[in-house]
């Protein structure tokens, strides 16, 4: 089961749960330390044949009070229902979606008889200076940016106590939900979906925008197909020195999908977080499987900094070696040794979808090689005078495919010098 960790606590099998984890937090009722011990002791329960769900644990350790899950479990209470039905020129259809920081509403915007998505904060968090401030920023983020790729931004307001953010309303479902049902995308398919993202990626970046939270859930496919990056909620600009400094040693984003400059907390964060954590999401699309798993989210980062990363084509052999050089040069732990521009990404995923070998990727690995590999004809690629045997040792991402390029020429040597010896003796 694909699953998200939360910035506190360790997965928990479930995703009342998960939710519920970062709902405490963000409501300010317990601290991420207090909930990390509740989810501990509820996997001891479950260890020893007494499961039990995180709720009653908190509960029972005295962290919150049943009204107050009450009330979380609902953070669009019949107040912010009634609320929103007189925001002025909308009508409220239904609520379709709600995590812990906000719920989203299906609405018709009545002046352009259209209909809309309303995203908004739940009356706890409307009182927030913080939240309010990186909501509205959310918004204006979004109204920035024009793509056919990205939600739209359509307003941002505040009525009667609630904070409000109404963008295009996009019939379709996420990456995540397919992810969820154990689905592993086909190539072709996850990069037709990873072109469009990178096409909005390179947009925003255009535009001095980082998104800083690419994923799985932040990705929406319409019914025909076309692929939109939502959620601009941790995205901020590149050059805005006073929020860099703000953030200074916090991490932001995605555990699962977080670059390893984000979580040290560095100030100078750019597009190159976005390529990283696209990277991980197309690795999780190919291989249904998350680049690296751990019991916490902080166990997770450290192996974002520290682990080396299991070629995706290792986990799923079907995949193609210019994909997988793809993957690697977006995931590289040093950013420098990543993609200088999100253009150059694009050409990458472009030339790998028509089936050609990827230029930036590829750096330093002599396409005749592959070409002899792939024909069978292990001499020429053995040749003396050619191109491969002056090749240098490549650097940024490319090496550990490259390295297994070379154990596979030598085990086809090998299985050669093998066949000669049988052929002789007999």
């Amino acid at each position: 089961m694909a699953t998200e960790p939360v910035p506190v606590g360790q997965k928990t099998g479930t995703g009342s749960d998960t939710y519920l984890s970062r709902a405490v937090v963000d409501a300010r009722l317990a601290t991420p330390e207090e909930v990390q011990a509740c989810i501990a002791k509820q996997q001891k329960l479950n260890a020893a044949g007494t499961p039990m769900q995180l709720a009653e644990v908190l509960v029972r350790a005295g962290i919150v009070t049943a009204s107050q899950l009450k009330r979380l479990s609902n953070p669009a209470d019949d107040s912010l229902s009634q609320s929103l039905q007189q925001i002025p020129g909308f009508q409220i259809m239904q609520k379709v979606g709600a995590g812990a920081m906000a719920s989203v509403y299906k609405a018709k915007q009545l002046s352009l008889d259209r209909i809309v998505a309303i995203k908004i904060l739940p009356k706890r968090l409307s009182e927030d200076p913080e939240f309010v401030k990186r909501f509205i920023a959310e918004g204006r983020a979004a109204a920035k940016l024009n793509h056919n790729n990205i939600v739209q931004a359509i307003d941002v307001g505040e009525f009667a106590g609630y904070h409000y953010f109404v963008m295009e309303f996009v019939d379709g479902k996420t990456v995540y939900d397919e992810l969820a049902k154990n689905r592993v995308y086909q190539e072709q398919a996850a990069l037709d979906v990873i072109i469009q993202i990178a096409k909005a990626l390179q947009h925003s970046h255009e535009r001095g925008f980082i998104h800083r939270d690419v994923k799985p859930k932040n990705i929406m496919i319409t019914k025909d197909g076309t692929a939109k990056l939502a959620d601009m909620g941790l995205a901020r600009q590149a050059d805005d020195a006073e929020a860099a400094e703000a953030e200074k040693g916090r991490a932001f984003g995605t555990p699962y999908y977080i670059s390893p400059e984000q979580v040290r907390g560095v100030t100078d964060v750019d597009f190159r977080a976005d390529i990283y954590s696209l990277g991980a999401t197309l690795y999780h699309m190919v291989t249904g499987k998350v680049p690296f798993e751990g019991p916490t989210p902080a166990a997770i980062m450290q192996k974002h900094l520290k682990e080396p990363l299991v070629p995706p084509d290792h986990l799923n052999p079907k995949l193609s070696t210019g994909l997988a050089e793809v993957v690697e040069r977006m995931m590289a732990k040093d950013r420098n040794r990543r993609y200088a521009s999100t253009s150059d990404l694009l050409t990458d995923l472009e030339r790998v979808a028509r089936g050609e070998a990827p230029l930036q990727a590829r750096e330093g690995v002599d396409d005749k090689i592959l070409q002899n590999l792939a024909s069978g004809s292990e001499a020429e690629a053995f040749e003396p005078n050619s191109h491969a045997t002056a090749q240098k040792m490549p650097s940024a991402g490319a090496s550990s495919v490259n390295a297994g390029l070379i154990a596979a020429v030598i085990s086809e040597g090998v299985l050669i010098l093998i066949l000669l010896l049988v052929l002789i003796l007999k």
